[in-house]
């Protein structure tokens, strides 16, 4: 860190705080980072953010946005299941942080939700104060239950589908954020991809599942293979042939802007320095949550609302790490033509024992040949864009 200070490098400050307002979720999908994974710490959390917590969220919150002359910030509300909160609790949540914020910091509320509480009493909360409503639903019914189910092992597409007809009726639609949607080989990506514009939404995104070298995502051989750029590739050419825009899909609108020299949104793809921090139903401040699906304690930080400032977040080598782009590749990452745009892939999908995140993705392959499919694509079709080079 005091190299990195003494070359000129200065910490991006904290823009997008995620807060785990209940630790527990309605339902038991295998995938999950948070239950599934190698990180437990879900146990030891209390249910749902006090009170207390709150209050002291918020003026963390508050202080890191005036002293780092920040006038908008964006608080996420996340699980678990955020829902399981209650519909006041989440008002709670909300009010306290505007009032903590108020006057000189703006800031922007979105959840994201499995969607099978959605109703009017929490979509009432939400349009009263223009939170922006995110559904993570996996496809068609077929596709979407094998692997969201409930304890039981029964099936939640059906209360998905209940929960998004309720979001998208008219009085509620501006609140709809998008829906989230990990691959999964076996479900047909286009299909996946048509049935999941039933809902018509504003914005779209599929998430690798997550996996490291260690422990590799399903259907990810150590071979040559690309089963996940092919996958999203079938999506990305059914997307851009369609005559007009059905919706923005993240991923690929992201390694776009990149392909054109612009800085990613994304902690997906790109080098742009990811601001995130998590704070724990606790008050235990995090890093990025995925990091649970590399070990036991990767997010962690020691750090406590309570006593820590969130610029102190940005004192830790970790954070450091995931915020000075190609320095923290490896060797092979940037010997590769594609390192501008993939970045290296999300960093927890980066992680081996014995170099830590020090590694390309364990998607290296799919990554590059989605990003070079791209590239091909807009270079028969634009003007002047054979000049760009991936």
């Amino acid at each position: 860190m005091r190299d990195l200070l003494e070359h000129g490098w200065r910490p991006t400050p904290i823009r997008d705080f995620i807060l785990k307002v209940h630790s527990r979720c309605n339902l038991a999908c295998d995938y999950c980072y948070m239950y599934e994974m190698a990180d437990q710490g879900w146990r030891r959390q209390p249910r749902r953010m006090s009170r207390q917590v709150v209050g002291r969220v918020a003026e963390r919150i508050a202080e890191h946005a005036r002293t780092n002359l920040l006038t908008e910030v964006e608080v996420v509300l996340h699980g678990g299941e955020p829902l399981l909160a209650g519909a006041e609790h989440l008002r709670y949540v909300i009010e306290t942080v505007l009032a903590a914020a108020e006057p000189d910091v703006r800031v922007g509320f979105s959840v994201q939700t499995n969607g099978v509480l959605l109703d009017e009493m929490f979509l009432d909360v939400f349009a009263e104060y223009g939170v922006s409503v995110g559904v993570s639903v996996d496809g068609d019914e077929e596709g979407h239950d094998l692997h969201r189910r409930r304890a039981d092992g029964g099936g939640s597409y059906n209360s998905v589908v209940e929960g998004l007809g309720q979001l998208t009726r008219p009085e509620y639609r501006q609140l709809f954020g998008g829906v989230l949607s990990t691959i999964e080989l076996r479900n047909d990506p286009v299909a996946t991809y048509e049935s999941l514009l039933t809902f018509a939404p504003p914005d779209m995104d599929f998430l690798l599942p997550h996996g490291n070298w260690d422990a590799p995502p399903p259907g990810r051989p150590p071979d040559e293979s690309t089963p996940y750029g092919d996958w999203l590739i079938a999506i990305f050419d059914r997307w851009y042939g369609a005559e007009t825009g059905e919706t923005r899909i993240r991923l690929f609108s992201e390694i776009i802007r990149l392909l054109f020299g612009r800085m990613s949104a994304s902690e997906a793809v790109g080098l742009s320095p990811v601001a995130v921090v998590v704070v724990e139903t606790n008050g235990e401040i995090e890093q990025v949550d995925s990091l649970k699906s590399a070990y036991d304690g990767a997010a962690g930080t020691r750090l406590h609302v309570s006593r820590d400032p969130f610029d102190t977040v940005l004192s830790l080598p970790s954070v450091a790490a995931r915020q000075i782009g190609r320095q923290a590749l490896s060797a092979s990452c940037l010997g590769c033509e594609a390192r501008e745009v993939c970045g290296g892939g999300l960093y927890p999908h980066r992680y081996r024992t014995g170099t830590g995140f020090r590694n390309p993705s364990v998607y290296c392959r799919d990554l590059f040949k989605l990003i070079t499919h791209i590239r091909d694509v807009l270079s028969r079709d634009l003007d002047g864009v054979a000049a760009v080079t991936v």
